[in-house]
Formats: C-alpha cells, structure tokens, sequence
C-alpha cells in the first residue's frame, strides 16, 4: 500500500504564504500537486482565520485532501501538567475536520497520570501526536520516555529535528519506529549558524537510509522547502518522489 503524502504549508515559507493570502490558498496548488493532505498550521493562522476554520475545512474537504493540524504548543507545560488550552485546540480541529492534531511533548514527567488526557480523546474524531522538537524536551531519551512509559497517542517522527537537538536520526527510528504514526520527511545541512532545513534533491543520503527503518505505510509529512516559480510542480516532484519511494523498502 503506498503511503499518503501531506504537504506541510510551512514549506512554502511565511513569506511566500502572506503574499499568497493565507493557507487556504495553497490548498488548490497541493490538490494540484496529487497529494493526499495538508497540514494547517496554527502559527500561521489571524486570529481572524481561527475564527472561521470551517471554511477553512470545507475547502480542504472540497479539494478531497486530508487536514493535519499543527498545533506550535507542547501537550506539557514547563510544571508537567497538560496544556490548558488543549480544550480550545480540539474544537478548532474538529471544525477543520482535522484526521490528526500535533504537539510537541514538552515537560512530560515520568510516572505523570495521563487518564484525564485519554479520557479527553475517547471520542474524539482524530487523533493525537507528539513530535520530538528542536528543544531538550525533543531528544530521543525524553520522547523514548514518554513513549514507552504510557500507552502512546501517538508520534510525529521529525526526521531532520534530531540533528538540531544532537541525536542521530537512524539511531531514533529504530529505537522509535513502532510508535510512528506520521513521519515529516526533512533533510538538513549544517551551516555557520546551525542546521537548516533543504530540499531533498540538495540533500545527502541520511534521509533516505532513515525513511527506510520507518513504518512503510504511514503519512508522509513533507517539510522541506519548497520554492520556485511553479509551486505545483515544484511539489508534484516530491509528492511522486515520496510516494514512489516505498516499494525500495517495502
């Protein structure tokens, strides 16, 4: 079975977004491109937008794509409770339909009671993941903690997010594969300042060999940068590209 691929729209970069007009604009080009999905994320959304995620969602469902929704919050605070604002983000991802909702981990203390956390998402329409992050809260020990120490939601597998924080990429897939629900496909190099995300086509093998340790059948995230003038075929290059690339591993 070929996996799903989903844009993430932060690859088109905050810039290129605004002068767009918004999320929604991208969501004929990545319909277009022959994707299956989109993530939405809520940093780039007015306040104006959350207030009419709805519409938001018709036009994602209308485009026959899946809605992803990136929440830029962790599921525990700094004191190791949950978030507080969790109620409000799961009504904004029911109004976009969303099949997903995604956090960062955050300050999860090990031993913490996460019954009120299962009960919120009994009867939920989606489901809930955590993403190891280019913080502390995002090395492999403290999502390895998370994961093992309590009946999982879920995981986000940020592939490039593990260089950031200093931990390796293939040594986290197959310390963390069978947690996988979502995989973002990222590539990084090193620069003057730090690591930063480019296209995979620019990119040395690692992606490739971490994909490969990676549950064959899950969503496929792509976040990378996808820029150039044609925007659909920019992204139709990769959406094909990722989708194709499960039958040398599968």
């Amino acid at each position: 079975m070929q996996p799903e691929i989903i844009v993430v729209t932060a690859a088109y970069g905050y810039e290129r977004i605004g002068e767009l007009g918004g999320q929604q604009a991208l969501v004929p080009i990545i319909a277009a491109a022959g994707a299956d999905g989109v993530e939405i994320r809520r940093e780039l959304l007015s306040e104006a937008e959350i207030g009419n995620l709805a519409a938001l969602g018709k036009a994602i469902a209308d485009a026959s794509l899946a809605a992803f929704y990136s929440v830029p919050e962790a599921l525990f605070t700094t004191e190791g409770e949950l978030n507080p604002n969790l109620t409000r983000h799961f009504a904004e991802a029911k109004q976009l339909n969303a099949r997903l909702i995604k956090y960062s981990l955050g300050h999860y203390q090990q031993g913490t009671d996460c019954t009120p956390l299962h009960a919120m998402l009994s009867n939920q329409p989606f489901r809930l993941v955590v993403e190891n992050d280019q913080t502390s809260c995002g090395r492999l020990a403290a999502i390895e903690g998370y994961l093992t120490d309590k009946e999982p939601v879920g995981m986000t597998f940020d592939m490039g997010n593990w260089l950031w924080v200093g931990d390796n990429p293939t040594q986290a897939a197959t310390s963390l594969a069978r947690f996988v629900s979502y995989i973002h496909v990222k590539a990084a190099a090193p620069t003057a300042d730090g690591w930063r995300a480019i296209e995979l086509d620019k990119a040395d093998s690692l992606w490739r060999e971490t994909l490969a340790l990676l549950p064959p059948a899950v969503p496929r995230g792509i976040e990378f940068p996808l820029e150039g003038d044609d925007l659909t075929a920019v992204t139709r290059h990769y959406v094909d590209l990722l989708r194709g690339i499960n039958h040398d591993h599968a």
